[in-house]
């Protein structure tokens, strides 16, 4: 009994000590097998891993919407290219609007300088002048001599009493009335000052205000220190001493 039971011992202790593997594999097959993917944790990640690679790659490739777009031509040349006739049809549609426009600059610098025309022939005839009265003959002149002590300060106009005396330009009538030895006088003072002197009247027509060249101021007379009708011209530049009123008559184109 005694050497059976240390031959069992002595061969249980044999096979742990020759086959210590066996135990562990034993011991392994135990434990729930597992899928060849692995644990289920490696699983889980591959799995999260493949869905970010996939999102990566479909935001990467272009979709239908970021796909190039094709080249557009611009559709001038494209009609040109492909209609011969409508290449044609545009450039004398070009030719004409340059014809147009080359028109309308003619017309318009033709108009501006028709209006520069006019403008000049306004400040012309603005400042014009004309002759104060008709039907007279030239009496006594500027100058030293006459009826005047020293000097003649004037032009006589000598015609019949009631003869209509005019304005000589564009002005104003800045005084009228009695005026000594001068008679009845009107003054009329022109845009640049000058003061022309009309004297000896028989009767005032107008006595103050702006008047035009030819507008009738009164009409011929004697009196003052005259017995014989005439229209005594007095012209003052500026209001100042009197000047030869033949000369500056002629000097703006009239010629008494």
């Amino acid at each position: 009994m005694a050497s059976t039971h240390s031959a069992d011992s002595t061969a249980a202790a044999t096979q742990l000590l020759d086959h210590p593997w066996e135990q562990a594999d034993q011991a392994r097959h135990r434990m729930p097998r597992q899928t060849r993917g692995g644990s289920p944790l490696l699983g889980v990640t591959a799995t999260v891993a493949a869905t970010l690679g996939a999102a990566g790659m479909t935001a990467a490739a272009p979709g239908p919407a970021a796909a190039a777009e094709p080249a557009v031509s611009a559709p001038d040349q494209a009609a040109d290219s492909a209609d011969p006739g409508l290449a044609l049809f545009a450039r004398i549609q070009q030719q004409a609007d340059h014809r147009t426009a080359a028109d309308e600059a003619a017309r318009l610098a033709a108009a501006q300088e028709a209006e520069a025309r006019r403008a000049a022939q306004a400040a012309v005839e603005a400042t014009a002048l004309a002759l104060p009265t008709t039907g007279y003959t030239l009496g006594a002149q500027y100058g030293p001599g006459g009826h005047w002590a020293h000097l003649h300060t004037g032009l006589d106009f000598q015609a019949a009493t009631g003869t209509p005396v005019t304005a000589v330009g564009n002005g104003t009538v800045t005084s009228a009335g009695w005026a000594g030895s001068y008679g009845y006088r009107i003054v009329e003072t022109l845009p640049d000052g000058t003061e022309v002197w009309y004297c000896h009247l028989n009767r005032l027509a107008v006595t103050d205000g702006p008047v035009e060249r030819g507008t009738v101021l009164g009409t011929v007379g004697a009196t003052g220190s005259v017995t014989t009708p005439r229209l005594h011209l007095e012209i003052r530049p500026a209001g100042g001493a009197p000047v030869d009123p033949l000369g500056w008559l002629r000097s703006h184109g009239v010629q008494p």
